[in-house]
């Protein structure tokens, strides 16, 4: 459907070496991966495949050790610390499993304060972070505290607060790990449909085998090395990656 499309997020040639002496892990080797927008793009792979650190770079929270990565057409290299945190804040939006809320704030105001993170008009602010929260179906929550909300409801919170100010790409890790059964499966639902949007790229990092049939395509790492892609329609397992 979106194949089309140009992707939102190119990374390429990633590595990550992380420590040093013998302590040194090369945690990414040479990952390519591109975020297409319109899309729900899985990425799934054991504890310690690199997922997480993949995650951090393509977020802008670590810089890679070589390889280069653009973001709504935005290279990276050459950026210091505040650039990064730039691009991160202008295009990047975050799902935590642990919600991540600040638990003195309403809904509401948990939104906002992303909302101003990203530069948004304080005037505009209330209103944005209104339309977020009723993007989620949490309008009737606004005012209430995260000790208020079932855990399901936070992390639908954290999706409207990612989704405030519209940025270009969603990142989730592990979104439904916190959650029970049901919630987690409605959290995915609403993820699947975040991805409709195709001006925005949605990456979620998962163990969890049932978000599957919520997913346009599936990425595996294994290693720090991307090792299948696959369309969800795929009758065929993933393939290998090949020369890719």
């Amino acid at each position: 459907m979106t194949d089309e499309l140009p992707p939102i997020l190119e990374a390429k040639d990633i590595t990550k070496t992380l420590g040093s002496g013998a302590a040194e892990v090369k945690a990414l080797k040479g990952v390519n991966f591109d975020l297409v927008p319109g899309e729900l793009t899985l990425l799934m792979g054991p504890s310690g495949s690199g997922k997480t650190t993949l995650l951090s770079i393509l977020g802008c929270i670590l810089s890679p050790t070589s390889g280069s990565l653009r973001i709504a057409g935005l290279s990276t290299a050459g950026l210091d610390a505040e650039g990064m945190a730039n691009l991160r804040r202008q295009h990047v939006g975050f799902v935590f499993q642990a919600y991540n809320l600040v638990p003195t704030l309403t809904a509401l105001e948990n939104v906002m304060l992303a909302l101003d993170l990203r530069g948004a008009a304080r005037g505009d602010a209330p209103d944005l972070a209104a339309e977020a929260l009723a993007a989620v179906k949490l309008s009737h929550r606004e005012s209430a505290s995260p000790s208020k909300l079932s855990g399901g409801e936070k992390q639908r919170v954290a999706i409207a607060r990612a989704l405030a100010g519209s940025p270009s790409v969603i990142l989730a890790d592990e979104p439904t790990a916190a959650l029970d059964a049901e919630n987690g499966m409605a959290v995915m639902e609403l993820l699947a449909e975040v991805a409709k949007d195709t001006k925005r790229g949605v990456l979620a990092v998962t163990h969890d085998h049932r978000t599957l049939e919520y997913a346009d395509r599936i990425i595996r790492i294994e290693d720090g090395r991307i090792v299948g892609r696959a369309r969800r329609k795929d009758d065929a397992a993933l393939t290998a990656e090949g020369a890719h």
